[in-house]
């Protein structure tokens, strides 16, 4: 982990519980087409046994997962089921500590006001015990902005990573993707000053390719379109030097997300499963 920088793999959306199959080809495709070292899971599927596997197929492809306790959009105490169902998951696939490298409470948890920061520093830190003797760390998924609002820094020093959101698009000051770079810089060097060393990742991190209901723009100037997104990971793909320079290694980046057919817009690949653009960035540098 410490030495990790550059582009680490994709977020990829679990809502639609893919088969055992479907995990495995795109896992496959993850690391043998694009050099992915992990997958971080979006959303949430309550089918028993999915996260094994998930487990199943992320072993097969070498892949590590960034799991995820899915707090969803409406509300509701469902997140605490899937809590405890997957630190079973944990505790008994005797595989799940080797790809399992690091578990998320998210969302945006902070910035949707899902917990009181109180609430959700609590939970993180007995996530933390729970999880001690499997060696899993624990982070929350989420945006500057919401410890930001919520004057959540107890959150952020709890944290044994930081998985940090970056969604430019929806800045007030949002142009291109390609000219992103100082919204990114903003809110990474808010996480450096505030992260206390820790390792950091940009895992819900992408720029759309259209709008939807909820994907609009803040800013007037926003351009939603395929040569910026492509724009967006080509940016941050020039930036590999200075990321390296941030804490603990350097700063790993995620593709949010797979494909279009996960969330419209935001994909790597489009709704026929064709890429919308090249796509090569670095692992090093």
């Amino acid at each position: 982990m410490d030495c990790e920088h550059a582009f680490l793999g994709f977020s990829y959306e679990v809502t639609g519980c893919q088969s055992l199959s479907q995990l495995n080809a795109d896992f496959a495709d993850m690391r043998k087409n694009f050099n992915a070292r992990y997958v971080r899971l979006y959303g949430g599927c309550d089918q028993t046994g999915f996260y094994d596997n998930v487990i199943e197929a992320a072993w097969q492809n070498t892949l590590g997962v960034h799991a995820l306790i899915w707090f969803g959009f409406t509300g509701g105490n469902e997140w605490q089921t899937r809590r405890d169902d997957l630190f079973n998951t944990l505790h008994n696939n005797t595989k799940a500590p080797f790809v399992t490298r690091g578990v998320q409470f998210g969302s945006e948890p902070l910035y949707d006001d899902v917990l009181s920061h109180q609430s959700l520093t609590e939970q993180v830190a007995l996530a933390k015990i729970l999880l001690s003797d499997v060696r899993i760390p624990v982070t929350v998924s989420e945006l500057a902005y919401g410890y930001q609002e919520r004057g959540a820094l107890d959150v952020l020093g709890q944290l044994d990573f930081i998985n940090a959101h970056m969604l430019p698009f929806f800045s007030t000051e949002a142009t291109t993707g390609s000219a992103a770079w100082p919204l990114v810089q903003q809110d990474m060097d808010w996480f450096i000053q505030n992260g206390n060393g820790k390792k950091m990742y940009f895992d819900e991190n992408g720029w759309p390719s259209s709008t939807s209901s909820s994907v609009q723009p803040n800013s007037p100037n926003a351009v939603a379109s395929v040569s910026s997104e492509e724009g967006y990971f080509q940016m941050l793909d020039s930036q590999c030097e200075t990321l390296k320079k941030g804490p603990c290694g350097g700063i790993g980046w995620f593709a949010h997300i797979y494909s279009d057919q996960e969330e419209v817009g935001y994909g790597i690949y489009n709704t026929q499963g064709q890429l919308k653009f090249p796509f090569q960035p670095r692992t090093s540098c």
